[in-house]
């Protein structure tokens, strides 16, 4: 049976390809130290775990969730906005759980695009942004996310004609992959950039919890106007350690969320309440574990970030986040220089060109195991180097 023309262009997805070198050099027996994929390291917090337990328990919990998800959590997830941004969202109509945010915004394209339609997807970016958009029969605009701006889109550089022709526009901070951060000053640049053209802006502000130095992100929806034109998806995997609990929400524009509320209610049942319980638990509950978090992988970020200067390499710290971007050296291109980094000091670090063409040149570090193993692992590609 032949596959459709949208998964035979569909390449193989980026952290696949790595998990399988991983498995291969450990059939080897060697000691790989992983610095390439983004997976917390960290087990969930236990008083989440006790929500879940309690909540597996009650037989109501067995059925059907709604498929926009129990009104209880899209209350806690409007308080939590309240508490944390000042942003007030009707809990009713201005959020909609997803199973995890990975979900909504590969389905939001679903939602909104014909074939042929364009959707401005940031370059590097998460993969899903365009992997999204090719599997609903659009075309993804790049747009080029480089150093000397900041790793920040260009709006000025976006023509007109492809303006004018855009149904979504991807961003995501701070960024996946080169731990960018952005100000309420641009979101607001933004805000208008997508009221002039009648665009929907979809951010992804799924690691706006881990902040290193004093800073705290903004929420786009912070921006005035935003939720005129925009909607925020947000995910509990990366603040609380729960990637593999699936759940997460999208929060702004009401007739954003209607759609794809109507979206998911044909192609999935929600999510398991009784992980919306545990969701329930991690946003009302005490964010002392946060603030832990946030210590802990700033320790990381400082301690790769000193080995990585005696290395020698080309980066800036990030203030969000929990990724590295590096320069690669010259005289390879990005794959080779992951894979002779694999290959003879057991290290996996991320080819930037699998986050689009513009990362060609770079590589990713992700802070996910602890700091001596990141100083191990630099310390293994010092002697080789």
């Amino acid at each position: 049976m032949k596959e459709s023309t949208a998964m035979q262009n569909l390449p193989p997805y980026l952290f696949a390809r790595i998990e399988k070198k991983i498995e291969a050099a450990r059939q080897q027996g060697l000691d790989v130290i992983n610095l390439g994929i983004g997976d917390p390291d960290q087990p969930t917090p236990e008083h989440i775990i006790a929500a879940l337990t309690r909540a597996v328990h009650d037989p109501a919990n067995h059925q059907y969730p709604s498929s926009v998800g129990l009104l209880r959590y899209r209350e806690t997830v409007a308080s939590w906005y309240q508490g944390r941004f000042g942003v007030e969202l009707d809990p009713g109509t201005q959020v909609i759980s997803l199973l995890g945010s990975k979900e909504g915004i590969a389905h939001i394209s679903m939602a909104y695009l014909d074939a042929g339609d364009v959707n401005l997807v940031p370059d590097p970016g998460y993969p899903v942004y365009g992997i999204g958009t090719q599997l609903a029969g659009g075309t993804s605009y790049l747009m080029p996310l480089k150093e000397e701006n900041g790793y920040l889109p260009v709006l000025e550089d976006i023509p007109a004609q492809i303006a004018q022709q855009a149904k979504l526009m991807f961003i995501n901070y701070p960024n996946n992959p080169t731990g960018a951060v952005a100000d309420l000053d641009y979101f607001q640049q933004v805000v208008e950039f997508a009221r002039s053209y009648d665009i929907l802006v979809c951010h992804d502000a799924a690691y706006s919890e881990l902040a290193y130095d004093g800073y705290q992100s903004p929420s786009f929806l912070q921006a005035p106007g935003a939720a005129k034109v925009g909607v925020e998806f947000h995910s509990l995997s990366k603040t609380y350690n729960m990637t593999g609990w699936r759940i997460g929400w999208m929060a702004g524009n009401r007739e954003a969320v209607e759609v794809l509320g109507r979206f998911k209610s044909n192609v999935d049942s929600g999510v398991f309440q009784a992980v919306q319980y545990a969701g329930i638990a991690a946003l009302e509950g005490s964010q002392d574990g946060v603030a832990d978090l946030q210590k802990m992988y700033q320790e990381r970020r400082d301690a790769a970030v000193e080995g990585m200067r005696q290395l020698n390499w080309s980066f800036q710290s990030p203030r969000g986040g929990f990724y590295i971007w590096v320069k690669v050296p010259s005289g390879f291109t990005s794959t080779e220089y992951c894979e002779m980094i694999l290959e003879k000091a057991q290290v996996i670090i991320t080819p930037g060109n699998g986050y689009g063409q513009y990362g060609e040149g770079y590589f990713r570090i992700a802070l996910t195991v602890d700091a001596s193993r990141i100083t191990e692992a630099l310390q293994r590609i010092k002697e080789l180097l």
